[in-house]
């Protein structure tokens, strides 16, 4: 690459960063739904022509914004995954869901582009989806490491739910039983709906000490996958 070249390259690279921080500040003060590429422009100072160089439409900066905070999350998940090695399995589990909140609690308003209401008019590409597998795959190594160390407790399943499990299993992670898929999706649905009630204000009044509560509540979930 020639020195005009990289220079270009790191020209682009700061205003997309620039655009990005603007389209943040205008979730935080406006909501997803009202993300507007001209607002964005106006606030930079460029001309909408040249914004839409960088991002065609609406749904590509939103598509953006959505894969950087699944990263973001996903990145908080892997390093307390990380710094919990060597700990007991329902300690990494822990660990993990406690990065998870305290990722939200930081974030809350891009928590809440990945996780709240639906932006009307957009529908995620696939594109998104492996950023946002990587705290789902967190768990799911936590569960497989332990299920090879020394076991998985055994976890019941209706003989209704086994087709609808075993697909799951297929589709997530064909090494582990479809009985442990089963209970990681639910634990991942109660994850989300412990912080959610937290963020969105649903705990007011109910909940008081809310890091004492969320630490139980997860070490349940813990539980509830088969971790000893």
């Amino acid at each position: 690459m020639s020195t005009t070249q990289g220079a270009r390259a790191r020209a682009r690279t700061e205003v997309t960063a620039a655009i990005k921080e603007a389209a943040r500040r205008q979730l935080a003060e406006e909501g997803a739904a009202k993300l507007s590429l001209r607002a964005v422009a106006r606030e930079l100072g460029m001309v909408s022509s040249a914004l839409y160089r960088y991002f065609p439409s609406r749904d590509d900066l939103l598509t953006a914004l959505i894969i950087d905070a699944y990263d973001s999350l996903g990145a908080a998940a892997e390093q307390a995954r990380d710094a919990a090695a060597g700990t007991p399995a329902v300690a990494r589990w822990t660990a993990v869901c406690e990065a998870v909140r305290g990722w939200a609690l930081a974030h809350p308003h891009e928590y809440a582009l990945i996780y709240g209401s639906p932006v009307p008019g957009y529908a995620a590409p696939q594109t998104t989806v492996p950023a946002a597998a990587r705290v789902g795959l967190v768990f799911i190594g936590i569960v497989r490491e332990t299920r090879e160390d020394s076991g998985l407790a055994d976890l019941g399943l209706p003989t209704g739910l086994r087709p609808e499990a075993e697909r799951m299993a297929a589709d997530l992670a064909p090494d582990l039983p479809p009985e442990a898929i089963t209970a990681l999706v639910a634990a991942w649905a109660q994850l989300f709906g412990l912080v959610s009630f937290e963020l969105f204000g649903q705990f007011n009044k109910v909940v008081e000490d809310r890091e004492a509560f969320f630490r139980h509540a997860v070490t349940g979930l813990a539980h509830g996958v088969g971790l000893r």
